[in-house]
């Protein structure tokens, strides 16, 4: 899966927490003011059925009671035994557990200390160009569930598990509103942003990054202005840039642009103020 670092990070929960590919570090009214007819300002919900993936294809190994992810950033290795195993270098766990279910069928969890924060369930179909993958991210305040919809584009390897090989993400099904809802306010040069799943940020426009209170992976946030309507956020972790989010406000409609420093990818969809 991809974790976006995302403006919208509960938006981002998307291509979050689902799994682990990124664990390492993500949508006006004329009786209204001008500010609320072209501002930030407003709650807004994804558009779905906008959403772009630009990103590599998801790689799994799953053979011989070892489970791999190369394509996870960093690399995920773990025995397949469904105990917990540590896991290194991963800003949202500190260890993994995968359990397989059947031959088709397998389940991850994810903690960090005692608290599980991801349990994915992979699906793969009977004909094996089909995978289905059912998250629910529990690293925040309220649980973001929803589904990813992958196709083979890699066979698996002779004697591995129907799961391994290679798969393209193609559509988000069922999301909850959770993990796409966001809302923002402007009050004079500091935007306030603040998430169903209890993450928030009061970042100064062309100020320093802030801590995302209430983000356990301890991402810091950094907002500037790039035009009348255009907004960035570039977020942090250690000193280390793990994304960036152009914002750009028509009417109603807020076009995303997210772009994830630690694998390459690139999503794009729409926002709805509400």
């Amino acid at each position: 899966m991809k974790k976006i670092v995302s403006a919208a990070l509960v938006a981002a929960s998307l291509l979050a927490l689902t799994a682990c590919k990124n664990d390492a570090a993500n949508a006006p009214s004329d009786s209204g003011s001008a500010a609320a007819t072209t501002g930030i300002d407003g709650t807004w919900k994804a558009d779905m059925a906008s959403l772009q993936i630009d990103a590599k294809p998801d790689e799994y190994m799953l053979k011989d009671g070892k489970f791999a992810c190369s394509t996870c950033t960093p690399p995920l290795e773990v025995a397949a035994d469904g105990a917990f195993h540590p896991v290194a270098g991963r800003a949202y766990s500190d260890s993994a557990a995968i359990k397989v279910d059947d031959d088709h069928n397998v389940t991850q969890t994810m903690k960090k200390g005692d608290k599980v924060t991801n349990e994915t369930k992979y699906s793969v179909s009977d004909d094996g160009k089909m995978l289905t993958v059912d998250f629910k991210d529990s690293s925040g305040d309220k649980d973001v569930t929803g589904k990813l919809i992958e196709t083979r584009v890699g066979t698996a390897a002779a004697g591995a598990h129907a799961l391994s090989g290679s798969w393209k993400a193609d559509k988000y099904d069922n999301v909850s509103d959770e993990g796409t809802t966001i809302t923002y306010k402007l009050d004079g040069d500091t935007l306030h942003m603040s998430s169903p799943t209890g993450q928030s940020y009061d970042a100064k426009i062309g100020g320093p990054a802030v801590a995302v209170n209430g983000d356990i992976g301890k991402t810091m946030a950094a907002v500037t202005k790039t035009g009348d309507n255009t907004y960035r956020e570039t977020d942090t972790r250690n000193g280390k840039t793990v994304g960036s989010n152009d914002m750009t406000v028509d009417g109603d409609v807020m076009h995303v642009v997210s772009k994830n420093e630690l694998d390459g990818s690139t999503t794009k969809y729409d926002m709805k103020r509400s």
